[in-house]
């Protein structure tokens, strides 16, 4: 049990949280979104030819990550008020994202500015390196969105009230991370998979696994709220 007496790992919020999914579908709105905006962007990605193409493409590719990390932190102060009880909607969810939004922006870029010198250093050891300093890093950033998201922690402080969370509280963290690759890494993969065989059109191809992103991401929004919600350390909350 930890120090607010709920267990140390509570499997049970996995199956609350797609029940809670169900009830409330109104959570994958901005998800769904941020979702097709990367869609849009990765075309006009396409259009940047050298000597600019790579640079764009950079550039396009971290809008696309703040996009989608203001979307998860969307849906997890959606997720965190639905757990704790909470009579809410878009409306009242939205307006505390936007006045949330520069805290849940900065624990995205520090998260992406983390990955990014994680794998910077881990290119030093080969491949292996990268993927694993990268693993190593998303781990103990794992908290940091919902941080911003939840106690309006930006930058630094979301990043170490995560990586005190998952200290003290290692077991949690793995589930969840594992439950997040399962999810988020392997299922839109298989989704594009099964595109390939049953059509052609390109549109469709993005589009479908766009929208199972984000069907996912408002999902995983609520064990990531109640996860972080049991253990954020005193202090950051």
């Amino acid at each position: 049990m930890n120090r607010r007496g709920t267990p140390e790992v509570d499997l049970g919020i996995y199956l609350r949280g797609l029940g809670l999914l169900l009830r409330h579908p109104a959570i994958i709105v901005v998800p769904l979104l941020a979702a097709l905006a990367s869609v849009l962007l990765a075309q006009i990605g396409q259009l940047f030819t050298d000597p600019f193409g790579s640079a764009g493409g950079g550039i396009i590719s971290f809008v696309q990550q703040l996009a989608f990390g203001f979307a998860f932190g969307v849906a997890t102060l959606y997720a965190n008020d639905l757990q704790r009880g909470y009579r809410t909607n878009f409306d009242s969810v939205w307006s505390e994202a936007v006045g949330k939004a520069g805290a849940i922006l900065m624990a995205t870029i520090g998260f992406v500015f983390v990955i990014s010198v994680a794998a910077t250093v881990g290119s030093l050891f080969g491949p292996l390196g990268v993927y694993g300093l990268q693993l190593v890093a998303a781990f103990f950033l794992i908290y940091a969105i919902p941080a911003g998201a939840i106690s309006g922690l930006s930058g630094p402080s979301a990043i170490s009230a995560s990586i005190r969370a998952v200290r003290e509280h290692p077991a949690r963290a793995i589930v969840l991370a594992i439950v997040f690759v399962l999810l988020w890494g392997v299922v839109p993969q298989l989704v594009i998979y099964r595109m390939l065989t049953i059509t052609a059109n390109p549109l469709l191809y993005q589009i479908i696994p766009a929208v199972v992103q984000a069907i996912v991401f408002a999902y995983l929004a609520f064990p990531f709220a109640k996860n972080y919600d049991d253990v954020a350390p005193r202090g950051f909350r």
